[in-house]
């Protein structure tokens, strides 16, 4: 996985220090849109929807100024609907290094043309949704031709050598037996990949969480196997704290200690801001901390462990040192 070069590493890092005792954001989710050209088995966004209030690129500068996040999710929905969306990474980023963006899409309606542009707009990032190394992925999208799409497009735009493309694999009943075969996937198209937990909060359906011993056998054998192929180019994103504390999400079938609405939020589409996307407690801009303040010390949810918030379930020390080895450069750019 490519590192960030030694001067934004260091205004990025700079940014994280601050923020942690400001009681500032260090990740901020901002949902683009609604809309989405999918209709997952294990999401609660999917199709069209109403996207008359989506903020215009020019509001996110205002966003940045006040939250001021070390890194950026740029998702839905599905970002890619939005014709705007480079403009939007432009106003993200400012025409600075930081923040670190990730760009999180399914790529049903990405082109080499669109990926290069967002790369010249400050992607550093390209999260690609991928549920199975076969054409049960479309199944699991209700989207025909869409893993057919992938397996053209990801190593072709991988072959560009940005090594910025990340196939992200949400852990479920259905693939849980999947786990290596999608690191297989991952270094046959030259990308890649990082591993999530399904969480039945979305959706309000268990059928896709890991419950039985069986399932949380395949878990442990497949991650143990992800685990013996580690190497230095970081391939696996996840780091090995992450790996385990996913396990014991699904042996415990929780994990408390959410620090969402402190250490991260989510930005609406329409502006509004909510404590991460499967809590709908809505606070304004200018309400950020008072959300820190009233939402996170009494906030009791235990039911996900998602990429977004298993990044910061740590100490500062830990998570500055996991990422530095990982993503931030120690040689100058």
């Amino acid at each position: 996985m490519r590192k960030v070069g030694f001067l934004d590493s260091l205004r990025i890092i700079g940014r994280g220090s601050r923020n942690w005792p400001a009681g500032r954001p260090l990740v901020v989710s901002f949902e683009v849109t609604d809309s989405c050209t999918c209709f997952c088995k294990h999401c609660d966004h999917g199709g069209p929807r109403d996207d008359s209030h989506n903020l215009k690129p020019a509001d996110y500068r205002r966003y940045m100024a006040v939250l001021r996040p070390c890194v950026v999710q740029v998702s839905g929905g599905e970002p890619l609907l939005r014709e705007d969306v480079v403009e939007i990474v432009r106003n993200i980023k400012s025409g600075s290094g930081i923040p670190y963006t990730i760009l999180v899409s399914n790529w049903s309606n990405m082109t080499e043309e669109k990926y290069r542009q967002l790369h010249a707009a400050g992607v550093d990032q390209f999260s690609v949704s991928l549920d199975f190394p076969d054409e049960r992925h479309d199944e699991f999208r209700r989207l025909p031709g869409l893993y057919a799409r992938l397996r053209d497009l990801v190593p072709r735009l991988a072959a560009l050598g940005c090594d910025d493309i990340v196939l992200n694999s949400c852990i479920t009943s259905e693939n849980v037996g999947e786990i290596n075969r999608l690191a297989d996937k991952a270094r046959e198209w030259g990308v890649n990949i990082c591993y999530s937990a399904y969480s039945a909060r979305r959706t309000g359906c268990r059928d896709y969480a890991l419950t039985t011993p069986a399932q949380l056998t395949l878990l442990n054998q497949g991650l143990d196997q992800v685990e013996s192929r580690r190497d230095a180019s970081n391939w696996i994103v996840n780091s090995s704290s992450t790996l385990d504390a996913t396990r014991r999400f699904f042996e415990r079938g929780g994990a408390p200690g959410c620090k969402a609405g402190h250490r991260f939020l989510v930005v609406r589409s329409d502006g509004w801001l909510q404590p991460c996307s499967m809590v709908f407690q809505r606070y304004s801009l200018e309400e950020y901390s008072r959300m820190a303040e009233e939402f996170t010390p009494t906030n009791t949810c235990d039911e996900c462990y998602v990429s977004i918030r298993s990044y910061l379930d740590k100490t500062f020390p830990q998570l500055l040192g996991e990422n530095v080895r990982g993503f931030l450069s120690v040689k100058a750019s």
